[in-house]
């Protein structure tokens, strides 16, 4: 029996607008974006609340597909959830280094980045040349999530500026991604 899933889009700082993939893949597959209070000035413990309430509004299990602060988002919400059942995976894309010195201070609340493993089935997407977080940085936080990781090359920050359109290789990690939480 094949067990389906809802597919929640974790946007990062600033929401994703409509050149994002996060976007295009809502509008093309009916994917729910979690929407949060103040995407401005975004504070770890309200959103971390917005995804708990999201979780918890329905019976059946969740894939997460994180872009940026979303990933440190779902790292936050599954340290100290007593609802990760509620997740059967997570596709985190490019994790941003928060705890670097040219951060604005509109991120200090997400410092520092929780580095528990993650309890469910977790693929971290990267790029190569992320503005937002060195190889270095991003190896650190794949080990300490104990998650899968991959590289798309040289894309930047995976966003709507990097030009991936609805982004359909993003697309076939996702649902190997599901294909793994099923079993």
């Amino acid at each position: 029996m094949t067990q389906e899933f809802r597919v929640l889009l974790l946007p990062g700082w600033e929401n994703s607008g409509p050149d994002h993939w996060q976007s295009r893949w809502e509008a093309r597959h009916g994917y729910l974006r979690v929407e949060q209070d103040d995407w401005q000035w975004p504070k770890r413990g309200d959103w971390m609340m917005r995804l708990e309430e999201e979780l918890l509004a329905s019976p059946q299990p969740a894939v997460l597909v994180a872009h940026s602060l979303g990933c440190l988002l779902v790292a936050a919400w599954a340290a100290h959830s007593r609802h990760t059942e509620c997740v059967a995976g997570a596709m985190l894309v490019a994790p941003p280094d928060v705890e670097r010195a040219d951060m604005p201070p509109n991120l200090y609340s997400w410092r520092p980045i929780e580095r528990k493993p993650l309890p469910f089935a977790s693929l971290v997407v990267y790029s190569e040349d992320d503005p937002f977080c060195d190889l270095r940085a991003l190896r650190t936080m794949v080990d300490d999530w104990e998650a899968q990781s991959i590289s798309v090359g040289e894309a930047g920050h995976i966003n709507g500026a990097s030009g991936l359109g609805e982004w359909p290789d993003g697309l076939s990690l996702l649902r190997g991604l599901m294909a793994t939480a099923r079993s």
